[in-house]
């Protein structure tokens, strides 16, 4: 072997694979692109494991119903002083009804307020619990029910009503019984039937008023009646069977649970605070009035 044999066999042991500048800059440019290419192909599989499978409901609504809260605890001063009707008109009523906004009757409008004070106080004092139209429970607040009710008086009074103001029961009112079911035992041998029957007689007018009639027809009257009387937002208008019967096919379960968890433009419970009980009794009436 001669020695430029030998030198040119000893450059080529010594030298890569890249002979030119082409493939200097291919080799570059690889070197960057399938990494990248390679971390998107990650990324990608990554995320799509998060996907649902086609047909599956991943709606906004399916996720919050799947972290809803399961309970709640709530804390209050059982002893706190209770507000004045006009401290609760003042905060918190005064936004609508201070202007009259969202049809609520402005305050001191005898005009607006005159056929509300004509169907009671307890009408108008389950309206602002429960809330009504455009305004929710309690006006959006967080009341005791007879600061509400002082509330009412307030306003009502502004307008012309006579409508007495509600007064706290009195401590030692509640604590007397208790007091008195302590000592029984010690004056008798014998006390055990009486508080059984007392038990049952007080249980009694409770589930008479969970059962009472008229309950379906109040509700819808003070909730329902805004879309339904005239068919507002694509609600089935109040007696049109046409309008009902492919609802009502679908079956009582199913439109009870429309109606408590809301469907298209309808928020759940038709934006009041009612029970359960209340709204699948509004139902009832609305398609006993239908069929």
């Amino acid at each position: 072997m001669s020695a430029n044999d030998h030198t040119t066999a000893h450059a080529e042991v010594h030298t890569g694979p890249i002979k030119t500048p082409q493939q200097l800059l291919a080799a570059v440019f690889f070197s960057f692109v399938v990494p990248i290419f390679a971390i998107i192909g990650l990324v990608y599989y990554v995320t799509s494991a998060n996907k649902p499978l086609a047909g599956s409901d991943n709606s906004e609504r399916a996720v919050a119903q799947r972290i809803q809260k399961i309970g709640m605890v709530e804390i209050r001063d059982a002893n706190r002083v209770l507000k004045t009707g006009e401290e609760v008109f003042k905060a918190q009523c005064v936004t609508c009804h201070g202007a009259g906004l969202a049809g609520a009757p402005k305050f001191g409008d005898a005009a607006a307020w005159s056929p509300r004070i004509s169907t009671g106080y307890d009408a108008l004092l389950l309206s602002a619990l429960k809330g009504k139209n455009a305004m929710g429970a309690q006006g959006g607040g967080d009341y005791e029910d007879i600061e509400i009710g002082r509330a009412v008086v307030y306003m009502t009074a502004a307008a012309g009503g006579k409508f007495p103001e509600p007064v706290a029961p009195a401590a030692g009112a509640a604590s007397a019984p208790v007091a008195a079911a302590a000592t029984a035992p010690a004056a008798t041998a014998t006390p055990a039937p009486a508080p059984a029957a007392t038990v049952v007689a007080a249980a009694a007018p409770v589930v008479a008023a969970a059962a009472a009639p008229g309950v379906g027809e109040a509700l819808y009257k003070q909730v329902c009646m805004a879309c339904h009387a005239a068919g507002v937002a694509g609600s089935p208008k109040f007696g049109d069977k046409t309008a009902w019967a492919p609802r009502i096919k679908t079956g009582m379960e199913t439109l009870y649970a429309s109606a408590i968890k809301g469907k298209g433009a309808m928020p759940p419970k038709g934006g009041s605070a009612a029970p359960d009980a209340d709204i699948r009794a509004a139902v009832d009436y609305m398609v006993g009035a239908a069929k």
